[in-house]
């Protein structure tokens, strides 16, 4: 029997402020967003989604193709895709979380192709599921998540978190961009869903992507975890946002006199590709393809092709400037700690899916790429809006009753003290993520020297008066920007050795005895501590 969608109620509209009731509140409309909000809204909840942009059009997805982490159910072949990638993430992966992920998003990636979603068939004949187009995809979700009854706030950035006399999450408050009203949210349970932070590196589809959610979160108390695995850096033309970096293994990179660069690759070889970039260009020419993948290519990212064919480069014939651009905890596998199957936080009633939770679970310590956290993001947006819906549920009528308090301080408390320049702020963090010598090539020292002026930063941040309706998202990005960056490089001082993508120049091997998460929080005084050691079966097989 269908359940008959309920609707989110408005309590009061004037005097600039607009003022909702639901059941559940979810902030973020990428995949993980939309599959929350339309699984709480199947589990009989009234649902609010509250995107930054346009629920269907923004974030990393939208605009591009993504591989996902579709396996049959066939033992061997979910054994082997569990242990392909545990030893690059040093054996930090959950078996049972993978398990989950792999049955959940098999059941999603099905339900995708029952409410239409075009899959191509593959040479015999079969509908390839191990791929999406985000264009399509999103679009599909943005109708279903309409359909299930959910109200969606477009252009509406949640810019704080609301919690009640006990310290569980209550709701969230924000900005309706386009006509400059304030708007909140009562809610019996909130799902943080804003995907990951590329602190505005110009990535494709990254530029909502700056930490908002985990600088809320945070606020209420909720922890962290693994968030020194969040120097991903991917490649992409230097004039371009394109990052795509699976077309760049056809590629051979040259020095500026065109001679090659030896041991430069995508994969295997970036490093070597930073270092270079640091001291002048870095080319590259996509000339191992041959016709058929060259058509190929074409054909599943056209995207990638645009400013190369804006400027007139032909990427197989001619070479190109290419520049590695961070895209931090959206490629990487940092991101608040989950604490139960439900996908919730360690804060009552505040619930995490998709690039704002850490993926250490099914990733360990290496990037997710695209189909590992594609995947992730489907499975842990449903689980998460169906814990959501439950959650408020069992709060019954008072859920949405309850008094609650604004959790949010920088850039957002009237006080004495000057507004600061938003765009000071980002620039001051990115002074400090950016450079490869920094983020990509870590060590205590640099890590120290960066934190002392972050730290500076942040004090100079949380003491700042509150920003005009202009600024102030601006303001609480570059806040969220300024705290992300704290708990990356705690977490990798934190971490004396080398595992997975969290490389240490002065601990280049990895510990069998730091086999564990580095959880982390706090603003004014960030705090990191040690996770419990999991057991892994196919260590324990070994020994």
């Amino acid at each position: 029997m269908a359940v008959i969608p309920k609707r989110a109620e408005v309590v009061s509209n004037g005097g600039g402020l607009i003022e909702y009731r639901a059941d559940v509140l979810v902030i973020g409309g990428g995949p993980a967003g939309t599959w929350a909000a339309s699984t709480a809204a199947s589990r009989g909840a009234s649902v609010i989604l509250a995107d930054k942009g346009f629920c269907g059009t923004s974030g990393a997805t939208a605009p591009s193709g993504t591989g996902v982490w579709y396996v049959d159910p066939d033992p061997e072949k979910r054994e082997k895709a569990m242990a392909s990638r545990e030893q690059m993430g040093g054996y930090l992966q959950s078996r049972d979380w993978m398990g989950r992920v792999l049955d959940r998003t098999y059941a999603n990636i099905d339900q995708l192709a029952a409410w239409g979603y075009p899959f191509p068939d593959d040479e015999n004949g079969q509908p390839r599921r191990n791929s999406l187009q985000g264009p399509e995809y999103m679009r599909l979700m943005r109708k279903r998540t309409k359909q299930a009854g959910v109200k969606i706030l477009d252009h509406s950035p949640a810019l704080e978190l609301l919690v009640d006399d006990e310290g569980a999450v209550a709701g969230a408050a924000g900005l309706h961009r386009q006509t400059g009203e304030r708007w909140t949210v009562h809610a019996g349970a909130v799902v943080i869903a804003t995907g990951g932070c590329a602190f505005l590196s110009k990535a494709l589809g990254c530029d909502v992507l700056t930490g908002d959610g985990l600088l809320m979160a945070a606020e209420a108390g909720a922890e962290l975890s693994g968030m020194e695995f969040s120097n991903a850096y991917a490649m992409s033309a230097a004039y371009g946002s394109v990052t795509k970096t699976l077309f760049y293994g056809w590629a051979t990179f040259t020095y500026e006199d065109g001679s090659e660069i030896p041991g430069a690759k995508s994969k295997g070889g970036r490093s070597v590709i930073a270092r270079n970039l640091l001291k002048g260009p870095v080319y590259a020419q996509l000339d191992k393809a041959d016709p058929e993948v060259q058509a190929a290519m074409r054909y599943a990212q056209p995207n990638f092709f645009l400013p190369l064919d804006r400027v007139g480069v032909d990427p197989f014939t001619q070479r190109f400037p290419v520049t590695l651009r961070l895209e931090g905890t959206v490629r990487g596998t940092g991101g608040l700690r989950i604490v139960d199957e439900s996908c919730a936080t360690s804060v009552p009633g505040l619930y995490a899916a998709g690039d704002a939770a850490t993926r250490e679970l099914i990733c360990g310590g290496f990037t997710g790429g695209g189909s590992h956290n594609a995947a992730w993001a489907m499975s842990s947006g449903f689980w998460a809006g169906q814990g959501a819906a439950e959650h408020a549920a069992s709060l019954g009528i008072s859920a949405k009753q309850r008094k609650a308090h604004p959790a949010g301080k920088a850039g957002l408390r009237e006080n004495a003290a000057r507004p600061l320049d938003p765009a000071a702020v980002i620039k001051a963090v990115q002074d400090e993520v950016f450079p490869y010598d920094r983020n990509y090539f870590r060590q205590a020292d640099r890590l120290e020297d960066s934190l002392s002026r972050l730290d500076g930063l942040w004090r100079n941040v949380a003491d700042a008066g509150a920003a005009d309706t202009d600024n102030v998202v601006k303001m609480r990005s570059g806040a969220a920007m300024a705290a992300t960056a704290r708990w990356m490089y705690r977490s990798a001082l934190a971490r004396n050795e080398s595992r997975g993508m969290a490389r240490r120049l002065d601990f280049p091997q990895q510990d069998d005895a730091q086999r564990r998460s580095v959880h982390t929080g706090g603003l004014d005084d960030v705090w990191t501590r040690p996770g419990k050691i999991e057991r892994h079966p196919v260590l324990e097989a070994a020994e």
